[in-house]
């Protein structure tokens, strides 16, 4: 059913990951599908990493760890973007695009105040794209 998953991943909330990536990991298991976690970064420094090769090799060493806890080959993709802050909807979308995605599964964040003034990345992604969207709470 699905061929291609990607799984939007913030390093610096790692902890907080695990529901969506072993959703993920099971979907593809279940369908023998591609899941891909996606990191967003930028040129600048930044709490996570100081440069762009920096943020790929964590990306990187978190996904091995990621693919030997749920037994499962997932595979680390890095997008870059001028400002995350700012182009992340949009960073996402093109990467899900070009990987030929058919499902998004992302980890919802603690909803508040500001979500009243500014919409989710998963309620973009399911608005402006074609792909399915699997949130986790």
């Amino acid at each position: 059913m699905y061929k291609t998953i990607m799984v939007p991943v913030d390093l610096a909330h790692a902890d907080r990951l695990d529901k969506a990536v072993g959703t993920a990991a099971g979907l593809g298991k279940l369908h023998g599908a591609n899941v891909h976690l996606v990191g967003v970064t930028s040129s600048a420094p930044g709490a996570v990493a100081h440069t762009p090769a920096e943020y790929a090799d964590k990306l990187k060493a978190y996904v091995a760890e990621q693919s030997g806890k749920y037994d499962y080959p997932l595979q680390d993709h890095v997008v870059h973007c001028n400002d995350p802050a700012v182009e992340l909807d949009d960073a996402l979308k093109k990467a899900g695009e070009e990987m030929g995605v058919d499902l998004v599964v992302m980890a919802s964040h603690v909803p508040g105040f500001m979500d009243h003034l500014f919409h989710s990345n998963a309620g973009h992604l399911a608005t402006h794209t074609d792909i399915s969207v699997f949130i986790v709470r």
